[in-house]
C-alpha cells in the first residue's frame, strides 16, 4: 500500500499530559504537510488549533479521556465546548465499570446523548480493548452501532494496552455495516499500519508512523 495512501486514514495524534502548544503546532503543521486524516489532540488546545490549522485540517479531540467514569452530563459538556471552539470530530471514552456491571444500556444511552450533541460531526466509541473480554467486545459492537455512532475505536493508549490485529478482526466480523473502525495505541510500523487498514480499520490512532516516514524516533502513542 503506497504510504500517501496509509496517511490518509492516520489520526496525527498527541494525548500525553506534558503537550506543549509548540508540540502540538508541529503536528498540525506535519499534519498538513503529510495529508493524514485529522490532529487528535487535547481539548485545551482544539481552539487555538483550529484558529492555526483553517479549513486545512480537521481537528479531533477526546472526551472523558482516558478513564471514561466522568457522569454523562459532563461529558456531553465537554463535547459542547470542543465543538464551540472548533472540534471536528470526537473521540469519547466509554464508562468501562457499566460494562463490567452489565449496564449496557447506560452505554448505549450515554453514546445516543454525546452523538446527538455532534450532529453531523463525527463521533468515535473508544471502548479501551484491553480492559474487556471477548464477548464484552461482541456486545459493545452491538450497543456502538445501535447508538448511532460512526466509528468503533479500540484504545486510548493510556489503558495498558493497543489495537491488536485481533481485536480489528472481531470488530469487522461484528460491527454493524454504517460503523466504522479506529486501530489505536501501539502502531510502531508502517506495515502494521497496512496491515490493520487490510483487516478493516478505516483510522489509525498514532503519532509514530509521520515520525517514521521523516526518519525520527518513533517513540509515543
Amino acid at each position: 500500500m503506497d504510504i500517501k495512501e496509509i496517511l490518509k486514514h492516520v489520526d496525527h495524534t498527541l494525548l500525553t499530559q506534558t503537550a506543549t502548544w509548540e508540540e502540538i503546532r508541529q503536528i498540525c503543521d506535519d499534519a498538513v504537510s503529510y495529508g493524514t486524516a485529522s490532529v487528535c489532540i487535547p481539548p485545551s488546545y482544539v481552539k487555538q488549533a483550529k484558529e492555526y490549522v483553517r479549513d486545512r485540517m480537521a481537528v479531533c479531540t477526546v472526551i472523558g479521556f482516558p478513564n471514561g467514569y466522568m457522569t454523562t452530563a459532563a461529558k456531553a459538556y465537554e463535547t459542547k465546548d470542543a465543538l464551540a471552539n472548533g472540534a471536528d470530530e470526537i473521540d469519547m471514552v466509554i464508562n468501562i465499570g457499566w460494562v463490567k456491571d452489565g449496564r449496557f444500556e447506560c452505554v448505549a444511552d450515554e453514546i445516543r446523548t454525546l452523538k446527538a450533541v455532534c450532529g453531523d460531526r463525527i463521533l468515535k466509541v473508544i471502548i479501551e480493548t484491553c480492559l474487556l473480554t471477548d464477548e464484552e467486545k461482541k456486545k459493545l459492537c452491538e450497543v456502538v452501532t445501535e447508538a448511532g455512532a460512526d466509528y468503533i475505536k479500540t484504545s486510548t493508549g493510556f489503558g495498558g494496552g493497543g489495537a491488536t490485529f485481533d481485536d480489528i478482526r472481531l470488530f469487522s466480523a461484528h460491527i454493524g455495516a454504517d460503523v466504522k473502525i479506529k486501530a489505536a495505541g501501539g502502531i510502531a510500523e508502517l506495515a502494521d499500519a497496512e496491515k490493520f487498514l487490510e483487516l478493516g480499520a478505516d483510522r489509525l490512532g498514532t503519532s509514530r508512523i509521520i515520525k517514521l516516514v521523516k526518519n525520527e524516533t518513533a517513540e509515543g502513542y
